[in-house]
């Protein structure tokens, strides 16, 4: 008897979902990715030849089938050969013209004609309604006898669809008029509720030829890519290894704008926090068509289908795919003596716009015009790079992916962390990292726009001392209100206050879990840490001080898309968690701006509502606060009392948030927190970490404490 593995993992996730126990938030990979370019940005034959070969050089980066034909899945990004579709649209009789066509590649229903053509009819309203002349269909030729019985039975129908821009429209214009026009055919295909569509690229610069087959398949199921006319100034190719995943077609890469090898950790965070943004997102570029691409990620992306949804609306809006990997996936600049004045206020500008989508990642992306690959931070995932006499340049994750003679090599190396190295294709030009930085760090006057920045260090010295909350019973009376033990003392609290260390335990728990216990437990106990998944190593800031910060901001919660001076009006703190000087620094800071909301309520009631009513209050009071104007909210138990009893901090917190989402409320205001429960780094961690999984920016303090609050980390 044997075993078929896929079929074992298509089952296994048929039962998780039905039991609801699967998510496709659970979609990571950890793969094979790279690109070839032509450093003159003319295409050429062998850029197409040399992509296909790197991607079949990386075949043992992805997962095979027990029956040896069906992968996780594989693909190739290119230029559009322009004369090869050209000659296919005048064979049917219709004249191009001098300007680009544009080649949409369309997963349909192969086996329902009827959505199929549904689908169809939706592509073509969408594009003529746009104003686009449509030259017609294109079945592409594919060889479905190569691959295997799994990819053949959820193989989609393959077509092309090809499209005129007849008043000379510019390219640039054309490409985010096809952006549009691509989310206007998804929300109808939505809304007409028919699966199994989707489409790979539209485009006038690039096509995505890809599917759920082997690297070495990929040239034999596609022949197009071996015809002598396919020519590109650049291949992005992907060879896809997926973790707690199932292959599905449309989840092969490359995506339309990246190809990505590794893991988002921070992907729940950066969702919700794009929701946040949405309210507030606008741009001369989508005039009237901004609820067309709201959700900006769809639900149910991978994580590396999120990060290509943003990549591509910050490119569509104007922003260079060197500056959208510089903002989205940053290096770890704050401490790195080696950059520039003007680079490390590039950084600090990217910082007050948007949230690093962090984790170990290796991108090749292109928008058409600029091809790039680049590192996350720490660089955990390995890129190398070679560049030919021929003009050509390799990236990819292993070096001699395509044999290159010694003689025909002119330089090669290695990305280290957080750097990039691109080729503009307009221009024909190489920039490798410094030089690269340096380029953007001079598009605008960032070390201009970054004064305006606020510093709450400076606030905080140039304020006369701390006064004391508490006298020493009326203190005692409050942390045993907060079910503070001589244990937490002792073992938690008097550690750090000394030696400004987290303490140290042994590795196993034996506290019972939170849930099955008689006791009362904070609401903190209730949480467990969510690690990062196969190969990240746990990292801190504090350990981790090169690569890592606790630094956040408040302010600027206002339109991602935008790029002026307004965006750096933000006051800048060290660390999430603040002392009583630095709050007072800070309230005096936001003077009129800040509205106090006291989460206690009252003692004496004893229904079963009492909770809940005061929840919905402190909701309604925050909401009635931004809808007035009020820029930050300060969550506060300070009138815990033999009469008030405290709310869990998390607990409100995290209602407060999602209250204000749903009202598109959220980046109207900052949240922050004054809690007496507020105790060891787990608390901090679990309230900071709301963040992570709900998408809020928290400010918090411990303010029982006459001692320094710990050092935590968060």
């Amino acid at each position: 008897m044997t075993i078929d593995p896929m079929a074992c993992q298509f089952a296994e996730a048929e039962r998780l979902d039905a039991e609801g126990m699967y998510d496709p938030a659970f979609e990571h990979d950890a793969c094979g990715v790279g690109f070839v370019a032509a450093l003159d940005g003319k295409p050429r034959r062998d850029v197409v030849v040399a992509g296909v070969d790197a991607l079949k050089a990386v075949w043992h980066r992805g997962a095979v089938d027990a029956d040896g034909k069906t992968g996780d899945g594989a693909g190739i990004q290119v230029q559009i050969p322009q004369g090869f579709f050209k000659e296919h649209v005048e064979r049917t009789g219709h004249e191009t013209g001098e300007g680009r066509l544009a080649v949409g590649m369309v997963f349909l229903p192969k086996t329902d004609l009827g959505a199929a053509e549904v689908c169809r009819a939706i592509v073509e309203s969408e594009i003529l309604n746009f104003g686009y002349r449509i030259f017609g269909w294109r079945q592409v030729p594919i060889n479905s006898a190569i691959i295997g019985e799994k990819a053949n039975a959820t193989r989609p129908e393959i077509e092309q669809i090809m499209i005129a821009n007849e008043d000379g429209i510019n390219d640039h214009q054309f490409e985010r008029d096809l952006y549009i026009i691509r989310r206007k055919i998804e929300l109808g295909v939505r809304e007409a509720q028919v699966a199994d569509f989707y489409i790979c690229s539209l485009s006038c610069r690039s096509i995505v030829y890809k599917g759920m087959f082997l690297a070495e398949q990929l040239s034999a199921f596609y022949p197009d890519l071996l015809d002598e006319r396919f020519v590109s100034s650049f291949a992005i190719f992907h060879q896809r290894y997926s973790t707690n995943t199932f292959p599905t077609w449309k989840l092969a890469q490359p995506f339309r704008m990246i190809a990505h090898n590794g893991e988002i950790n921070t992907v729940r965070g950066n969702t919700n926090w794009m929701k946040s943004h949405e309210a507030r997102i606008g741009h001369d570029a989508f005039a009237e068509h901004l609820d067309v691409i709201k959700p900006v990620i769809q639900s149910g992306s991978s994580d590396s289908a999120a990060l290509d949804s943003v990549f591509e609306l910050l490119v569509h809006a104007e922003r260079s795919v060197p500056l959208v990997k510089t903002m989205m996936i940053p290096e770890a600049w704050a401490d790195n003596a080696d950059l520039s004045e003007e680079v490390r206020d590039l950084y600090l500008y990217c910082n007050t716009v948007m949230e690093p989508w962090d984790g170990p990642a290796a991108i090749a992306a292109s928008d058409g015009r600029w091809v790039l690959a680049g590192m996350d931070r720490n660089g955990l995932r390995p890129m190398r790079y070679s560049q030919t006499r021929d003009g050509l340049l390799f990236v990819g994750s292993e070096t001699g992916m395509v044999p290159i003679a010694e003689q025909d090599l002119v330089h090669c190396g290695r990305l280290g962390p957080g750097q990039m190295i691109a080729v503009d294709l307009a221009e024909g030009r190489l920039y490798k990292d410094e030089e690269l930085k340096e380029h953007l760090a001079a598009q605008q006057p960032y070390s201009q726009w970054v004064g305006n920045i606020t510093h709450l260090d400076t606030l905080v010295e140039a304020q006369d001392g701390t006064e004391h909350l508490f006298d020493l019973g009326d203190l005692k009376t409050r942390q045993r209100a907060a079910s503070y033990s001589i244990e937490d003392l002792e073992l938690i609290l008097q550690p750090m206050v000394e030696t400004a260390k987290e303490p140290i335990g042994s590795m196993g728990d034996d506290t019972p879990l939170a849930v099955l216990s008689d006791q009362y437990r904070g609401l903190h106990h209730f949480f467990r840490q969510n690690f990062s998944q196969v190969t990240n190593p746990p990292i801190d800031s504090l350990r981790e001080r090169r690569v890592m910060t606790l630094d956040t901001r408040l302010g600027n919660l206002s339109n991602i898309l935008d790029q002026d001076e307004s965006q750096t009006r933000i006051l800048q703190l060290q660390s999430p968690v603040l002392t009583n000087a630095q709050f007072q620094a800070m309230r005096r800071y936001m003077k009129d701006s800040a509205t106090v909301i006291d989460c206690t309520f009252d003692a004496g009631r004893d229904d079963e509502n009492a909770l809940s009513d005061a929840i919905q209050r402190i909701r309604q009071e925050s909401e009635d606060a931004v809808r007035g104007g009020c820029e930050h909210i300060i969550l506060t138990d300070e009138a815990t009392g033999p009469d008030r009893v405290a709310m869990p901090m998390i607990l409100v917190a995290g209602a407060v948030h999602s209250h204000l989402v749903r009202q598109s409320l959220r980046t109207f205001t900052s949240l922050n927190v004054r809690s007496g429960e507020c105790l060891d780094v787990h608390y901090f961690a679990v309230l900071v970490g709301r963040r992570c999984h709900h998408g809020q920016r928290l400010s918090c303090r411990g303010r029982h404490r006459r001692t320094a609050p710990p050092r935590s980390v968060v």
